[in-house]
């Protein structure tokens, strides 16, 4: 990977911080293409002098990922929305990219999929995704996709969201409790990008589902979370009906969720039998519970200062 250019397609979000800094100490170059490319601005001090670069580009616009993609050695699409333009973004974006990077020639691409991606799935996230990866693979067939699991990580929205809510009321609202997940660590996911660049012969139009070693349902999470950062929260949880009455609610400012989101948690977020994923990549994927209470220890009573709690 040293002296490649590589370009990180929305690489300033969650995972695109762990790719950069991934390949930054691989040697590469990395090129930010996003709509906003300031807002990536803080990975600067992430490599070393000329190490990386930024421009503007935005996937529902094909012209800029011409610009975007000049001079590549290969490339990475990490964008993804819950919002009303996913059909754009996930579908005809990942054509754009892929089509994009065919004619510049890059010599390896990597597209972020999300693990329950299905072209028939009845969440729109999780239509749109699939429908995506058939897209990208049409224009360039020796990509490789990556269906990640929920993330983890210091900055992250998922397991951080959860501790915020439990630290702050005494009686905690469940939504489907029973759906279980396999989250991944996002230092692993981007560690796993940048193995499927470093041989594209080996792993080039290949899918890997990427699940962490722990597999929990919701309500085991918020369990572990609480005693986690030591608090002796109280758990409710809602009855289906009426979480699927809040879910009908999910088009108004503050809803705790989406129909679509609701529509996700009716499938299990795991790993398929038999799918190649992290040993393929040569990874061993890291449990919440090694990593996680570092960075929850602000949610304790008393921060650093406050009671630990059961980890386990």
């Amino acid at each position: 990977m040293k002296d490649k250019l590589v370009t990180l397609i929305g690489g300033g979000g969650f995972l695109g911080r762990y790719v950069a800094q991934e390949l930054f100490a691989a040697g590469a170059r990395v090129r930010i293409a996003q709509p906003r490319p300031r807002d990536a601005w803080f990975l600067k001090t992430q490599g070393g002098l000329g190490q990386s670069q930024f421009v503007a580009a935005d996937v529902r616009m094909p012209e800029t990922l011409v610009r975007a993609l000049a001079g590549a050695d290969m490339a990475v699409n990490l964008t993804g929305t819950f919002g009303p333009t996913m059909r754009a973004v996930h579908v005809e974006g990942a054509r754009n990219v892929a089509t994009a990077a065919r004619t510049a020639g890059v010599e390896a691409l990597v597209h972020i999929s999300a693990l329950g991606a299905d072209p028939a799935s009845p969440s729109t996230y999780g239509r749109t995704k699939g429908e995506g990866e058939t897209a990208l693979l049409q224009a360039y067939p020796n990509a490789t996709v990556l269906r990640p699991s929920t993330l983890f990580g210091r900055e992250d929205m998922f397991v951080n969201r959860f501790a915020g809510l439990i630290a702050a009321a005494p009686l905690v609202p469940v939504l489907r409790g029973e759906a279980r997940f396999q989250p991944a660590y996002v230092a692993d996911v981007a560690a796993a990008v940048v193995a499927a660049l470093a041989e594209p012969d080996r792993h080039g139009g290949h899918v890997y589902e990427l699940g962490g070693p722990d597999i929990v349902s919701m309500a085991e999470l918020f369990r572990w979370i609480a005693r986690t950062i030591g608090r002796e929260a109280r758990f409710l949880e809602i009855p289906d009906a009426v979480g699927a009455m809040i879910a009908s609610l999910g088009a108004l400012p503050g809803a705790p969720i989406t129909q679509d989101q609701w529509r996700m948690l009716q499938k299990d977020n795991v790993v398929s039998a038999g799918a190649e994923g992290f040993a393929a990549l040569g990874i061993v994927p890291t449990p919440l519970a090694s990593v996680a209470p570092a960075w929850l220890i602000r949610f304790r009573r008393q921060g650093r200062f406050g009671r630990p709690g059961n980890a386990a």
